[in-house]
Order: C-alpha cells, then structure tokens, then sequence
C-alpha cells in the first residue's frame, strides 16, 4: 500500500469511522466551492461596467479574489487539523478562522453596498 499524503496527518494515530472522514471531506469541499464563488464573484465585480471610481471596483474585486484564495487554503489547513484531531482523539480545532472570514465578507459587502449607493 502506497503511502498517503499528508504524511503528518496520516502518520498519527488511528483511521477513524470512515464517515467521520467522509463528513470532514464534504465539509472540505463545501469550504473549497465558497472559495470558488469568491474567486467568482472578484472577476464578475471587476468584470461589469459600473458608475463607481475604477480604483474602488478594482478594490473590492482584489479583495474578493484574495479572500477567495485565503478560504481555500484555510479549507485544507482546516480539513488536515480535523483529520488529524480525529486520528489521534484530540479536539477538534476551534472556529476562529471562520469568524474573520464572515467577518471579512460583511465589510467587503458592505463596502459594495455604500459605493453602489
């Protein structure tokens, strides 16, 4: 049998019920299609021709892209420290990251909001 990568999440205790790991995979890529919609929504937002000063669409579009790249790294960092945790019968990892990004999102929307009035 070929070894498995990521070798420290692997490398560390026991395989847990197999659908705990298929749940931690279908939150993981429900974590990568937010990143995705992101990503999306940057290039449609610089994309569309809109009565606001360029350097402010060109702004928020940036900030969307970044924060969708920030959400796909954060996906797997996330999905590896819950794999792990449930290997080696720790805690699962705490929630913070989540709560910047909603954080994040609110301001980015919010920007919009006051420049599209």
């Amino acid at each position: 049998m070929s070894e498995r990568w990521p070798k420290w999440v692997y490398g560390a205790g026991e395989d847990p019920d197999y659908r705990f790991s298929f749940a931690n995979e279908r939150t993981f890529l429900a974590w990568l299609r937010t990143s995705l919609a992101l990503v999306a929504a940057g290039v449609a937002l610089d994309a569309v021709h809109l009565e606001w000063p360029r350097g402010v669409q060109v702004s928020l579009a940036v900030a969307l892209i970044a924060l969708g790249l920030l959400c796909a790294f954060v996906s797997w960092a996330r999905w590896a420290r819950s794999e792990r945790a449930m290997r080696t019968g720790a805690p699962l990892p705490g929630f913070l990251v989540g709560a910047i990004l909603v954080g994040a999102v609110l301001l980015i929307g919010l920007a919009i909001l006051l420049a599209w009035t």
